[in-house]
């Protein structure tokens, strides 16, 4: 057993390793690295004492001797079986390091960047300087101390006031075999400016069954009027661990929708963090998680009110099956100067197995008077009726369960603007939930309303 002090030496020899690695770099950015280091040496690791992660034991990531990989390069043609159609610009991230080979700009509007964040560093730190770092919170989360501490690569985006992108922007990050445990700590820097309006997906996916560690951060940066929609997509192998941030910082009635869809990896805990920071803000968190097996699939979010006249809504939708475990963590605060908020949270979950688990807490704080704020959860099982009627009509047990399971899955779907991301997800999801429905265990659902508006994505 790994001790303490071996864990952090780990880390100290591959943050030494790091530097050497980079080329010279702002002193600010240099700061920003060392002090989040320094955070990460002090706190460690989370343990389930820590209240955010009761529910989730990362143990088995502090126990691993993870090191940094070595740039590596894949063949297009490897690239070629994760990549989509109907994207515009497609960035790929190899080991956390950007592939320009197999990467394509597409036709941007003027004034958009898409690029490689650690190209961005080399040549335009003084544009990085007011937003890296400024969002994510070192102090609270040791993984985002960690991710920051080697920040060195991963994409930037930048769209300038009044810019629409037709068609959205996919970042693909691939993990490869390895003969030994390795890490990467991709950053991402997304910052759009006001009334202009795009779609990002991220994407995490694996090469091969070595253990593999991913700690991801995204900073969004929304400015006034403008809307964005954020995907974020995982389907690793077994032997992955991944964990995400997406910070997002709304200005005044900016409106954000964010889509998780969690189907891979053997731990992984996915945080959404947005701060309703300008007057009436809306922010939409959608997600659906699929896991079998011995998966641990954690969603952490945590909503911050801080300004009036802001709504928000979280849906997230859970399927387990055989041993696995899923959490949903939702939090709300409402700050005293954030009055008129609406705020809402519902968690719904199937469990087709006995062995499955899922332990749900919604959670609000509220230290504002004139406010509208809901939360609920529901766990349930198969309702034998609904698969006898569909059997009795003449449909096959695998073809009954699939529409049962799809129904509970469309919920999430129906919340997503028509584009090429949505088609993409809807693609993976019925792929998944086709190998679901082919296993023992039926299962279907129990409806679950919305009264009044209804809180589809912007389109």
């Amino acid at each position: 057993m790994i001790t303490a002090s071996e864990q952090l030496r780990t880390y100290l020899e591959s943050f030494a390793e790091l530097e050497k690695r980079l080329e010279p770099q702002p002193r600010w950015l240099r700061n920003l690295r060392e002090d989040a280091f320094a955070r990460f040496s002090e706190t460690g690791f989370p343990t389930t004492h820590d209240e955010d992660w009761r529910f989730t034991n990362v143990a088995d990531i502090a126990a691993t001797p993870f090191r940094l990989p070595e740039p590596e390069k894949i063949s297009g043609l490897e690239a070629e079986r994760f990549k989509v159609s109907g994207f515009g610009a497609q960035l790929v991230f190899v080991n956390g390091y950007f592939a320009p080979g197999i990467s394509t700009s597409g036709n941007l509007p003027s004034g958009v960047r898409v690029s490689s964040l650690a190209d961005e560093i080399a040549s335009n730190p003084a544009g990085l300087e007011p937003h890296l770092g400024r969002y994510l919170n070192t102090r609270r989360d040791a993984f985002c101390a960690l991710n920051t501490a080697f920040t060195h690569d991963g994409a930037y985006v930048y769209i300038p006031k009044g810019r629409v992108l037709e068609s959205p922007v996919y970042l693909l990050f691939v993990s490869t075999e390895s003969g030994r445990p390795v890490m990467t700590h991709s950053r991402n820097l997304i910052v759009v400016e006001n009334e202009a309006q795009a779609t990002l997906v991220e994407e995490y996916v694996s090469l091969g069954e070595t253990p593999a560690f991913s700690n991801t951060a995204t900073e969004l940066v929304v400015g006034e009027n403008a809307v964005v929609s954020h995907y974020m997509i995982e389907r690793e192998h077994r032997q992955a661990f991944n964990v995400s941030t997406l910070r997002i910082q709304l200005g005044r009635s900016a409106n954000v929708a964010s889509h998780s869809l969690l189907l891979g990896g053997g731990l992984v805990r996915n945080n959404v963090h947005p701060v309703l920071a300008g007057e009436g803000a809306e922010c939409l968190i959608n997600g659906l998680f699929v896991g079998n097996g011995r998966q641990h699939l954690d969603n952490y979010m945590l909503v911050e009110h801080a300004s009036p006249h802001c709504a928000s809504r979280q849906f997230y939708n859970g399927i387990l099956d055989d041993q696995a475990h899923g959490v949903f963590h939702g939090r709300i605060i409402v700050h005293k100067d954030a009055q008129k908020t609406d705020a809402k949270q519902t968690n719904r979950n199937l469990l087709l197995s006995d062995g499955a688990r899922i332990d749900t807490k919604p959670q609000l704080e509220i230290y504002a008077d004139d406010v509208k704020c809901t939360h609920g959860a529901t766990i349930g099982q198969i309702e034998e009726n609904a698969l006898f009627y569909l059997r009795s009509r003449g449909i096959d047990e695998v073809s009954a369960r699939r529409l049962l399971l799809e129904a509970f899955a469309n919920e999430c779907l129906e919340r997503m603007a028509r584009s090429a991301a949505r088609d993409h997800v809807e693609q993976l999801i019925h792929r998944y939930l086709l190998e679901l429905a082919e296993t023992r265990n039926p299962a279907t659902i129990s409806a679950l309303g919305d009264a009044g508006r209804n809180w589809q994505e912007v389109g």
